[in-house]
């Protein structure tokens, strides 16, 4: 069975979608960020602080193609994780990977006292979210097998992924 493999900005809901689909499909849920987390018995910001987003990259490919090799899971990915195009390849060969598509508004309503992504440590979080999503959002779309509104409530995002995935 192939895996589930969900992309998409920070703040897109992966998290969420990633946590509601493992519970109605009956499909193991792996989190990269909390993977790499666990792995490495360091919290993000400490990574990215102490050893910098280069180490953190390399972690996360290292990742996906250990994850590529798992089957039947659900992968919720970083918001940077499928900008390699190795991870992409990566998760693409044992997975169906989905787009959660949101617009900036409302990454910045879902993270707006959000301190725990280093690349948003702004003061200007706006200007961080339209840069980051202008120059990510091509990229998303290129990896993925199915781009989904993401702007819906929880159970009506699975619901589409759940019809694609199960053929239904």
């Amino acid at each position: 069975m192939k895996n589930i493999v969900l992309c998409g900005f920070m703040g897109s809901g992966k998290s969420t979608i990633g946590a509601l689909l493992s519970e109605r499909l009956s499909m193991p849920l792996i989190d990269t960020d909390k993977y790499i987390e666990s792995k490495l018995d360091m919290e993000i910001p400490q990574i990215f602080a102490e050893r910098g987003e280069a180490f953190f990259r390399q972690t996360e490919t290292d990742v996906c193609r250990e994850l590529s090799k798992l089957e039947g899971y659900i992968i919720s990915t970083g918001g940077g994780t499928l900008l390699k195009p190795e991870n992409v390849s990566a998760m693409r060969d044992g997975g169906i990977i989905f787009l959660l598509n949101v617009s900036e508004g409302t990454v910045l309503r879902r993270l707006g006292g959000d301190r725990t992504r280093p690349l948003l440590q702004r003061e200007d979080k706006e200007a961080a979210v339209h840069e980051l999503m202008t120059k990510r959002m091509p990229l998303y779309k290129r990896a993925a097998d199915h781009i989904i509104d993401a702007e819906q409530q929880p159970e009506a995002v699975c619901t589409m992924i759940e019809d694609i995935f199960c053929g239904g």
